[in-house]
């Protein structure tokens, strides 16, 4: 399994898929096809966590009025299937490893990985 979660209207998802070969890869665009439960449940197994899964830069928040602080584990996961905005992205999921968001050190991570 290799499975790249993305928007293909964020610049910055496209960006740092450029810089690798994902021809053998599933290009998922969540928009279009959103992330199922189960696929949700195996990002979670590496994770242990759905709020590490979600972002607190989604426009959905200000539009829902929904306060980050009294959330639950089961309320993030809930949020996440709910609307696609609420994923991190991008999220690059293997058999053994994932890859969540845009950070400098997640990208450093893919680097590596993508070189070895």
């Amino acid at each position: 399994m290799k499975k790249v979660f993305y928007l293909k209207t964020c610049d910055t998802c496209l960006k740092i898929l450029k810089k690798f070969n994902l021809r053998d890869w599933e290009l998922r665009e969540i928009k279009i096809n959103p992330i199922t439960k189960e696929e949700l449940e195996e990002m979670h197994k590496f994770t242990q966590s759905y709020e590490t899964l979600f972002s607190k830069k989604s426009t959905q928040i200000k539009l829902r009025e929904i306060d980050l602080k009294t959330l639950t584990e089961d309320d993030y996961k809930e949020l996440l299937l709910d609307h696609y905005t609420f994923l991190r992205r991008p999220v690059f999921l293997t058999e053994n490893e994932i890859f969540i968001g845009s950070d400098k050190k997640n990208v450093e991570a893919l680097r590596s990985f993508f070189a070895a």
